[in-house]
């Protein structure tokens, strides 16, 4: 009996001293793809071919303040040649039938401010390569502007949906909600100030989608995929030991355009000054590897 005891005395002490081992040499965390966004007024303002371009004529634009914005599809591609889709798609955000046309789960999506993690992934989820570009389908963006009312300065919060189709059920702009219970296309917004509220429609392929390989990789019309690249390309090997941080700057420079009335430089709703153009203005990809 009392070999037994000792027995099990020994076992009980063995187990207790494997036990501290293991608390004192954890497992090691796997190292992830960490995506940030960035939003930068003073980055180049590029049109649609990717090349800079001034505001159009008869228009006028300002910078935005971005709270937070959206995006629903990334995608690394390995060269200009790659046609959009035959990359590899690293994100993939939900989407839905419900309002009829296939379009962005709005309710679903996710958000992410300036400097925000905006996607956390596993790097070995993603296939090792080399990569020369970064394209982003962006869905949403919401910030403020400023806007001349019967001859006084304010600012109001602007939602933007930039994306191809997007299902909105309701969304809450500055504590005040939006009901929709539809879809909306490409350039739908929605705007609030001192609690008052109004919605539009920019007009249809007037958002700007910066694209520098038009020539060899165009994207559908109607899409919101900016495309940008990275300056010394960008590697994964699938021997990473450590986190990888990847930058999304997007340029936000004179992004809110409307045609002018008077012609003053202030966006004037009464006055009939439309909105025609909420884009962003181009993608630099920045990463830490």
């Amino acid at each position: 009996m009392r070999l037994t005891k000792f027995y099990s005395c020994c076992i009980a002490v063995l187990m207790i001293a494997c036990s501290s081992d293991d608390s004192n040499n954890p497992t090691p965390s796997e190292p992830n793809l960490i995506i940030k966004l960035k939003f930068d007024p003073n980055q180049e303002r590029l049109g649609n071919l990717g090349q800079p371009v001034a505001v159009s004529s008869g228009n006028a634009a300002q910078t935005p303040s971005i709270n937070r914005m959206s995006a629903n599809y990334i995608e690394l591609a390995p060269s200009a040649n790659t046609a959009l889709g035959a990359g590899e798609i690293i994100f993939e955000g939900q989407e839905t039938t419900v309002g009829g046309d296939v379009a962005i789960d709005f309710q679903n999506s996710i958000f992410a401010g300036h400097n925000d993690t905006f996607l956390t992934i596993p790097l070995s989820d993603i296939n090792p390569g080399s990569y020369e570009w970064v394209r982003v389908s962006l869905a949403y963006q919401e910030g403020q502007i400023d806007l001349l009312v019967n001859g006084t300065d304010i600012t109001g919060t602007l939602a933007s949906f930039v994306g191809y189709n997007s299902y909105i059920t309701s969304f809450d702009l500055n504590g005040s909600t939006i009901d929709v219970n539809e879809n909306r296309a490409q350039g739908y917004w929605a705007f609030e100030a001192l609690g008052f509220t109004s919605q539009g429609q920019a007009p249809a392929g007037a958002t700007t989608v910066p694209n520098p390989l038009f020539a060899t990789s165009p994207i559908p019309q109607g899409s919101c995929v900016v495309t940008g690249e990275f300056e010394n390309g960008f590697s994964i090997t699938g021997n990473e030991t450590e986190d990888v941080v990847l930058t999304l700057s997007f340029s936000i420079n004179n992004s809110f355009e409307w045609s002018e009335v008077n012609n003053d430089g202030k966006y004037e709703p009464e006055a009939g000054e439309q909105v025609v153009d909420m884009g962003l203005r181009g993608l630099i990809p920045i990463h830490n590897n």
